[in-house]
């Protein structure tokens, strides 16, 4: 692994990943990444896209592609660590996932974005920048958060009046 020893150093900068599993993740997919031309090719190529199923044009549950099954193991190993580390985008993505689809297909998620981060860190020759635990709540509009938070007080018989607070410096 010594001339690789750059990119296991990148590998390990994800939560979830250790030296071991960035040696296998380098071993099933090279270190070159200019064979798949997208990060979508390289999830589709390693079998850890979602499902397209549809039938009548219903979308239904599909199953992940059958692909490179080291790979696969590697990735839900990782993805299964960085769903248990603490203050990550990536657990952040586990907590959210696991009430509306279930624990497997939340760290087949988590296994999904942490190869899409590792495409782009191999191509670009990057570290990885986490998005913090705060990337799906920050992202909304204050004013729309606070609008539909009052909403469901007052759905519960809440009468709620609100003032701005002033902020001294």
């Amino acid at each position: 692994m010594q001339p690789y020893r750059r990119q296991v150093e990148l590998l390990c900068t994800i939560a979830g990943i250790s030296q071991t599993l960035a040696a296998v993740i380098l071993a099933e997919v090279g270190a070159d990444m200019g064979r798949f031309r997208t990060a979508g090719h390289l999830a589709s190529w390693a079998g850890m896209c979602p499902g397209n199923y549809e039938s009548a044009g219903k979308s239904k549950p599909g199953r992940t592609r059958h692909g490179d099954s080291w790979l696969k193991g590697a990735l839900g190993m990782a993805a299964s660590s960085a769903s248990r580390s603490k203050n990550t985008y990536l657990n952040a993505q586990y907590r959210r996932l696991v009430p509306h689809r279930g624990k497997k297909r939340a760290l087949v998620a988590v296994g999904h974005s942490i190869l899409v981060a590792i495409w782009h860190m191999l191509a670009h020759d990057i570290p990885y920048q986490d998005l913090g635990p705060d990337h799906f709540t920050a992202r909304i509009n204050a004013e729309r958060r606070a609008h539909r938070l009052l909403a469901e007080l007052s759905k519960l018989g809440y009468e709620v009046t609100t003032q701005p607070r002033h902020e001294t410096a």
